[in-house]
């Protein structure tokens, strides 16, 4: 027995693999982002936010809600479970490195006919009884067993980037709606507002018609504007409710044990910077481009196993026990042992069963490989897009928040000729429609500049530093 594991220990040592050199897919990464605008790169990377990349919003609420994700998540929970999944199957895999053992036991009482070939012409009935084990190791002569662990360990890692994707996603998602949120909250209070501001109009308007100096058509342009007011109320209700109940499933609870308090206004203005790092940072932090190289690595690794099937498979066994037909199995059994056999098998003709496997690894590696770009310039893609998206929003609020006091202004001076008989009440809706809808827009772009921010954390791969989460085995 020992000279048989000496001998697989130094076959396993001499082994082979015949999986190809791995290299990263080759992709073209820009010396620096176009849509850089004003952001500042990050120097050094661990001035960056760690891991909570939500406090730099600095909303106690919001940070009080990622939390429950990792918590009470039922997506977040999912793809920890998935992950669990893939570390089990890799260590299933590593289990084929070691000898295979086995113990049984037997008992049985038989009948042998006197009619038997080679019989004294009696029949004879007897009781047989063995206890023994077995040994079994397959020498990994090829590499195909080391080659299967590391595919399956390079799932499991790839599973790990794909639950630390999952909760980067659904971190992002939760902020995204968290801010929706309160741009509904803030038009809410604007339109609480506007209504009781369009309800003082309409009552001087029909205070004039009744004391005969305005006209019936003034009350009813009045009624109109103030009834349109109260239903955008209701829209804005509406909406808030379905963004509410979106952050209930997001953190794990149904929406009739979930609320979230109105707030006046949306607290922070101005989105905090998020600092960058240089593009070739970025294929290194996220977590979805990640896991796509871990998929190549893992379909390079199949082509070894694949190939090793055109070469002989190499099998060690040993058993040993004992046995005996009498009741006294242990106090006065006999031995058996053999040693052996050592099994080599090789399939000469399969019908190009095994080039077809050949084939169907490289075909699998060459669409890991083409995902695995296609997921870089998608990153890239995302960045640009939020980066623009950032900078243009900024100048987009600035000029809309001009055009909303612009507005509010000629809203106050149109009523004030109403009042002094200079002008129809037409001048005045003119002026009021005008104005609320400069201010919603004012406070749609402020929600718009906060939810890219989110974006472009998201997209940057989450906040600097490790990421959250179990590695793989």
């Amino acid at each position: 027995m020992r000279r048989l594991l000496a001998a697989a220990t130094a076959l396993s040592l001499s082994a082979c693999s015949l999986a190809p050199a791995y290299h990263v897919p080759a992709t073209v990464v820009p010396a620096s982002y176009k849509e850089a605008g004003p952001w500042v790169a990050a120097s050094p990377m661990d001035a960056g936010p760690r891991g909570a990349w939500w406090t730099m919003f600095a909303d106690p609420e919001l940070s009080t809600l990622e939390e429950r994700i990792e918590r009470d998540s039922p997506t977040l929970a999912a793809a920890l479970a998935r992950y669990d999944q893939a570390r089990a199957l890799a260590r299933q895999a590593r289990a084929d490195l070691f000898p295979q053992a086995g113990l049984g036991a037997q008992a049985e009482r038989a009948r042998s006919p006197a009619t038997r070939p080679l019989s004294n012409g009696t029949a004879s009935t007897y009781d047989f009884y063995s206890v023994g084990g077995s040994a079994s190791y397959e020498v990994d002569l090829w590499g195909r067993i080391r080659n299967n662990i590391a595919s399956q360990r390079a799932n499991a890692q790839a599973s790990a980037e794909d639950l630390a994707n999952t909760r980067l996603a659904l971190q992002s998602d939760l902020a995204d709606a968290y801010f929706r949120l309160r741009g509904l909250d803030a038009q809410a209070e604007l339109l609480r507002q506007t209504v009781s501001a369009y309800q003082r109009a309409f009552n001087l308007t029909d205070t004039r018609h009744s004391g005969g100096i305005g006209t019936g058509l003034d009350v009813n342009r009045a009624r109109t504007i103030l009834a349109e007011a109260q239903a955008q109320v209701n829209a804005v209700a509406n909406a808030r409710a379905a963004v509410e109940h979106s952050i209930a499933a997001l953190v794990g609870v149904t929406p009739a044990a979930f609320s979230i308090q109105p707030i006046a206004t949306m607290g922070q203005k101005d989105p905090p910077g998020v600092p960058l790092a240089t593009p070739s940072v970025l294929l290194q932090r996220r977590p979805d481009i990640a896991a796509a190289e871990r998929r190549v690595f893992g379909a390079n690794a199949r082509i070894g196993v694949a190939r090793a099937a055109f070469f002989p498979s190499l099998t060690l066994g040993a058993g040993g026990g004992w046995e005996t037909t009498g009741a006294a199995l242990l106090s006065n059994p006999a031995t058996y042992w053999a040693l052996g056999p050592a099994q080599a098998a090789l399939a000469i003709l399969d019908g190009g069963r095994r080039a077809a496997q050949v084939r169907q690894a490289r075909a699998a590696f060459d669409e890991a490989a083409a995902n695995y770009r296609s997921t870089v310039l998608g990153a890239f893609q995302e960045v640009e897009d939020q980066l623009a998206a950032g900078r243009e929003l900024g100048a987009q609020e600035q000029s809309q928040d001009e055009a909303a006091t612009a507005a509010g202004r000629t809203q106050d001076l149109a009523l004030t000729r109403y009042r002094e008989g200079a002008s129809d009440y037409l001048e005045v809706v003119t002026a009021q429609t005008e104005a609320l809808t400069a201010q919603r827009s004012a406070i749609a772009v402020r929600t718009q500049r906060l939810q890219a921010a989110v974006a472009l954390v998201r997209a940057l791969g989450g906040g600097y530093g490790p990421a959250p989460g179990p590695a793989a085995n």
